[in-house]
């Protein structure tokens, strides 16, 4: 181990050294070279103790340079007292090609000092893009570092999601591997969580009250279950949700049901710190719907509704206020309309998928193979009826994990092309989410604690200590 440990320091020619408590960084700008992609690869690509040993060090980095995971709960809570607004958090979901989507992500933010960014992954992601919570923040991490991104780091674990069906069949089961699920981002410093059992509101009861009785009576749960995860200093972010994305949209009654029984709950529980924000249903779906010849069909998106909700969540809860799911794939002139109505969050996702899958430098037999291999293992993904190109559409972020290493060694010609256009995609995000500038809020009203990994400490302080370490 102790070798290993070594050549992962040593990547860095001396300006990284350890320290008693980390490492110190005698040069900075060193980090922002091509040792951090070695680093970052061995982090995601690596074996063993060499892997270990270069997550350890990407979260010191971090910890030593400011671009440390976070919770943004601070923010959020002042945001439902009113000491600030204007803006729309975007939470994008880096899926494909993570490390240069991050990148690209990190210098458009760096550029118009946008600090209220979250970065996040589904449930459902994990599985089938093949990032474990623990490589998930070691990407992200290095891809600050990459770009010299000194802002904490809002780190999400987008739609905890309780599975209906499972849940029928097994409630104490599925909660629990929700449960499982969110110890271990916590762990790895995922410190922003949307706990969603929205999945168990039952629209055939005969109250409001009744129909969400299920949802915030686990969320009050899973809220409980966060706060005893939480490392010393940090308030996890967390999220609920009221109606599930694609389904019926959600009324500000539903909300007051809502909050008035997981409030309830969440005090019968002996906690009194919840959620930060809540997930509506305003007329979006996930990845938006694509039509049979491959374009995507329009949305009509309720914003008078959407503002209804976030007002009531602020003025009368003390919330950020509502959260918009499945928006990437909207239409570009509706994103200023966002921090308009002071939506509090909107979350981004199948078009930065889209913009990689759909590049024109991406190679072209590269793009048959993923099709050829979506046909072999993703057959059921086929609805009848489809054509060719909605299943493809719909199913090749099932390639994502098989096709990872492939994608993450494209040519960097190829790469840098694909990261352009996403940077340009970011850019105009940031700009029509009024998130430029929001570096200043972060400053104020955000506390980013240090937490020190101390698992490979001793092994990594031996090797420092050892004159024949590395031979």
């Amino acid at each position: 181990m102790a070798d290993v440990t070594q050549r992962v320091i040593d990547l860095y020619a001396g300006t990284v050294t350890l320290a008693p408590n980390g490492v110190t960084v005698r040069d900075p700008a060193k980090l922002r070279s091509p040792a951090t992609d070695e680093v970052v690869r061995q982090a995601v690509f690596g074996s063993g103790d060499e892997r270990e040993a270069a997550r350890w060090l990407l979260w010191e980095l971090g910890q030593a340079t400011g671009a440390r995971p976070a919770s943004i709960n601070d923010l959020y809570m002042a945001r439902g007292r009113g000491d600030v607004g204007g803006f729309t958090v975007p939470a994008m979901n880096v899926r494909v090609m993570a490390y240069d989507t991050a990148r690209a992500i990190f210098r458009a933010a760096k550029a118009g000092k946008a600090g209220a960014i979250i970065l996040e992954i589904a449930r459902s992601e994990v599985a089938y893009t093949e990032q474990r919570p623990a490589e998930y923040v070691s990407v992200m991490i290095g891809a600050a570092l990459r770009e010299g991104y000194t802002l904490p780091l809002f780190i999400q674990g987008d739609h905890c999601q309780v599975n209906h069906k499972k849940y029928q069949s097994d409630p104490e089961g599925e909660v629990g591997e929700v449960k499982k699920l969110i110890a271990e981002e916590i762990s790895a410093g995922f410190y922003n969580v949307d706990a969603d059992t929205s999945t168990l509101v039952d629209l055939d009861q005969p109250t409001l009250e009744e129909q969400q009785r299920a949802n915030y009576e686990r969320a009050a749960e899973i809220t409980a279950f966060i706060r005893s995860q939480e490392p010393d200093g940090v308030t996890v972010s967390v999220g609920a949700e009221i109606g599930e994305v694609g389904m019926k949209n959600s009324t500000v009654e539903e909300l007051h049901a809502f909050m008035q029984g997981y409030n309830k709950s969440l005090a019968g529980l002996g906690r009194h710190e919840g959620i930060s924000k809540i997930s509506v249903q305003t007329g979006t779906s996930h990845g938006g719907v694509v039509l049979p010849d491959g374009s995507m069909a329009d949305v009509k998106l309720d914003l008078q509704a959407l503002a209804a909700l976030s007002r009531a969540a602020r003025e009368q809860y003390g919330l950020a206020g509502a959260v918009q799911h499945g928006a990437s794939t909207l239409p570009s002139n509706a994103f200023g309309n966002f921090p308009r109505i002071e939506t509090a969050e909107i979350h981004l996702a199948t078009n930065f998928q889209n913009i990689v899958f759909d590049h024109p430098k991406l190679p072209a037999d590269l793009r048959e193979r993923i099709r050829s291999w979506l046909d072999e293992n993703a057959a059921g993904e086929r609805k009848s009826g489809d054509t060719n190109e909605q299943f493809y559409y719909k199913a090749r972020k099932k390639a994502i994990g098989p096709f990872k290493r492939e994608l993450w060694s494209l040519p960097e010609e190829v790469r840098a092309a694909i990261a352009g256009d996403l940077e340009r995609t970011f850019t105009f995000l940031f700009e029509q989410l009024n998130v430029n500038g929001t570096a200043d809020h972060i400053n104020r009203f955000v506390q980013a604690p240090m937490q020190h990994h101390a698992a490979l400490k001793p092994v990594l302080v031996a090797a420092a200590d050892d004159p024949d370490a590395g031979e």
